[in-house]
């Protein structure tokens, strides 16, 4: 596993859905997606038939790559928002942690100050299950490493054993 690999469990995954359907909820939005930041779709709530999400993920990391360098050329760390208003659906994508995107598409039936409101909370909860999910692999990883030490360990004794037992 390397450092930008984001592994989500059952337990994460039933939590995601929950925080995105209560987004849809309290911001009234059409739908919400979570897509990680090479442009995979994660989770998808509300009202996605009609789109192509796929599509949208990958346009969605994409555009926040550009803006990303965008920032850089200005001098700062990054853009954490963006939005884009159109004539009747608007779309307004958050940076959740590091690795993931939060994109709340809406229309003029909620304001922007809402889906913002509304996007900032669910962001919050979203980082403490992506931060407990990347600790939780972070022991598993530091248990594994052990298990190999222990392994190779018990390995290099029996080798050595074998040695000395065959000069005796």
């Amino acid at each position: 596993m390397t450092q930008g690999d984001l592994v989500i469990y059952e337990e994460q995954t039933e939590k995601i859905e929950k925080i995105l359907r209560r987004l849809i909820k309290d911001a009234q939005a059409k739908c919400v997606l979570l897509v990680d930041k090479d442009g995979h779709l994660i989770a998808r709530q509300g009202f996605t038939q009609s789109l192509d999400t796929t599509a949208l993920a990958a346009l969605l990391a994409g555009s926040f790559a550009s803006t990303r360098e965008m920032a850089r050329l200005l001098g700062e760390p990054e853009f954490s928002v963006l939005f884009h208003q159109g004539k009747k659906d608007h779309i307004h994508i958050t940076l959740v942690g590091e690795r993931t995107i939060l994109a709340v598409i809406f229309d003029d039936r909620t304001t922007i100050g809402m889906v913002r409101l509304y996007s900032k909370e669910a962001s919050g909860n979203l980082e403490k299950i992506f931060s407990s999910a990347s600790l939780r692999d972070r022991r598993a990883e530091k248990n594994k490493e052990t298990e190999l030490d222990s392994e190779f360990s018990a390995s290099l004794e029996s080798k050595l054993d074998d040695i000395f037992s065959e000069q005796s």
